[in-house]
């Protein structure tokens, strides 16, 4: 799947700002950032499932040669679900409370045409994501399950019809760390088993280095950093990122305070003229207030190593 210049509005004020990302067969992509970036507007703009007055106002989105922002309605039903699926951040408001959880992995299963054994694929399921006692599960509903438990419904339901891209976002908030493990490494078998491609959208960066093969960096709507997950965290040149990681609890250092990136967000109705990251910068000059630096490719770093496929939006990069 290929994202091109992906720009997302809200009546007049646009969230998502000419984004790109390309994601493999078999291949994880991390995107990672702050609260407020755009990651979930992105991941509902791919499945087309953005609520009112949200809409795409520029790109494409090209997944099996065809441009999904332009199919119809119907063939864009079709192929939710069953070529790309998702796992939505909060199970207990994703999934119907008044239905069982068996009605309703069945219910996605009928609409892509699996009528035949639809119970027995559905009972399968649950088996995969390791829910004890998979038939007795299907006739529970939603409260009746533990958080983490909700959490292996959602990821049934996305992969009962195998998918060729699954879209996870924060699938592990709110979970202690020993679901969150445990969700984590189902979610790798699973990519192995059916080398299906993965988006995962965090803001954990400790989930994307355990996870990620390639990571994004979102800020303010745009992308200002993306490189192979290694290179990343081993030589980042982007501030922001720098800070991101700089946040991170760590055992071989000896630190009194962790380091903070003061400030928020900005909204998108006030986004900065130039580098929207500039007004939280500590490496931020006057030329960074004129315009907004293009993500470009970066030579080399403090490492001097260089990276194939590592850039950043950043007029002082490499760092």
């Amino acid at each position: 799947m290929t994202v091109e210049h992906l720009a997302v509005s809200f009546g007049r004020t646009r969230v998502v700002d000419g984004v790109s990302i390309s994601i493999e067969a078999g291949r994880t992509l991390g995107i990672v950032g702050e609260s407020g970036c755009g990651k979930s507007v992105l991941s509902l703009s791919i499945m087309r499932l953005l609520a009112q007055p949200g809409r795409v106002t520029e790109g494409r989105i090209g997944f099996d040669g065809q441009d999904l922002l332009a199919l119809p309605a119907r063939a864009m039903r079709a192929l939710r679900g069953r070529e790309i699926a998702m796992i939505f951040q909060e199970p207990m408001t994703s999934l119907n409370p008044v239905h069982t959880v068996g009605f309703q992995i069945i219910e996605a299963l009928r609409a892509h045409g699996a009528a035949t054994d639809a119970r027995a694929t559905a009972i399968a399921a649950l088996g995969r994501v390791r829910i004890p006692d998979a038939a007795a599960a299907m006739d529970k509903f939603p409260h009746q399950l533990s958080g983490g438990m909700r959490q292996r419904v959602m990821i049934a339901m996305a992969i009962a019809c195998k998918p060729k891209l699954l879209i996870a976002d924060e699938p592990t908030t709110a979970l202690d760390v020993t679901v969150q493990a445990q969700i984590l490494a189902l979610l790798r078998e699973l990519q192995a088993e059916t080398g299906m491609g993965l988006i995962l959208i965090t803001h954990d960066l400790g989930v994307i280095a355990e996870m990620a093969d390639e990571v994004a960096v979102m800020y303010a709507g745009k992308i200002v950093e993306r490189a192979p997950a290694k290179n990343l965290f081993d030589d980042p040149q982007h501030p922001y990122t720098l800070g991101l990681l700089g946040s991170i609890p760590r055992l071989d250092l000896d630190r009194e305070r962790l380091t903070a990136i003061e400030g928020t967000v900005p909204p998108p109705h006030a986004w900065p003229p130039g580098c929207r990251f500039t007004p939280r910068c500590p490496f931020a000059v006057t030329a960074c207030e004129v315009a907004p630096p293009p993500l470009r490719e970066v030579s080399s770093g403090v490492l001097g190593v260089g990276a194939p496929g590592h850039q950043a939006a950043c007029i002082r990069a490499p760092l």
